[in-house]
């Protein structure tokens, strides 16, 4: 049987999901056929439903609970990997409200997090993740969420923090952050859902276990070309949490939702959301 598998190229995608398409793990039977795009873009392919399992952001998966539910093992989740708001020139946080903001797609959970921090921002431009910094240097915008890579070049440009948008999230919330998850379609029964979260968990520990292994493949797609980026980017966002949510993990991405909702931001959700 085969699936279709959506993922960005972002380095720490293509790190975890290397060794389930490839076949270095046993994958009980299944063959993934890669989609890879913008996490905008998949985000936008899991609304539409015509994908069976994706990487999608957090934010997304509030809108499509009832028709995907989330494995427990590849997220993007963690501490000290948010996203971050960013400007040309030094601007306090009480100024934000009447800036200009980029921000790299309205279903990002970047977006999300800015827009619990910074409710009052009427004007927001969806941006190419990797085209933000541009537009600020070009004076398209006065500011912008940088996600991804960037969080290693921004500086190197002349660019300037104004806000740690993860690092709000830990001192409010004392947990990790909630970024990016995987989901599979609810069309397929339990046991084929289970059978995938275990693909994906062997995926993920065949990766950390044997980090030069798909290097090729990472290297290949990866935005920033940059050996320590990338190595970096791999670093930042591949962890425990990735190989399995588990408890703290579960509850932090609950928490994100129940904190949405309660700024109205997203409706409530409701179903059972993890693949069990």
């Amino acid at each position: 049987m085969k699936l279709s598998l959506g993922f960005s190229t972002c380095p720490n995608d293509t790190f975890i999901f290397d060794a389930m398409i490839h076949q270095k793990v046993d994958t009980e039977g299944l063959k993934f056929e890669p989609v890879l795009a913008d996490v905008e873009e998949l985000n936008r392919n899991a609304f539409a439903g015509n994908i069976d399992v994706t990487k999608l952001s957090y934010h997304a998966f509030a809108y499509i609970a009832e028709n995907y539910k989330l494995l427990t093992s590849g997220s993007a989740l963690g501490y000290k990997n948010g996203p971050l708001l960013i400007g040309k020139h030094k601007i306090y946080p009480d100024e934000v409200a009447d800036l200009k903001v980029a921000i790299p797609g309205k279903y990002t959970t970047a977006n999300l997090l800015f827009s619990i921090v910074f409710p009052s921002v009427k004007e927001k431009m969806e941006y190419l993740f990797s085209d933000i910094e541009e537009a600020i240097l070009d004076g398209e915008v006065d500011a912008g969420v940088i996600i991804h890579e960037n969080r290693f070049t921004f500086e190197k440009k002349g660019l300037k923090k104004i806000v740690d948008l993860g690092e709000d999230w830990e001192e409010k919330t004392k947990m990790p952050i909630p970024l990016g998850g995987i989901v599979i379609n609810r069309k397929f029964d339990i046991q084929l859902q289970q059978k995938v979260n275990r693909i994906m968990k062997r995926s993920v520990e065949f990766a950390l276990a044997n980090p030069n292994s798909g290097y090729g493949f990472v290297k290949k797609y990866a935005q920033e070309m940059d050996d320590d980026v990338i190595q970096k980017h791999i670093g930042l966002y591949v962890n425990n949490f990735t190989v399995d949510l588990g408890e703290k993990g579960r509850n932090a991405v609950k928490t994100l939702f129940e904190r949405a909702a309660e700024e109205r931001i997203i409706n409530k959700v409701e179903h059972d959301i993890f693949v069990g």
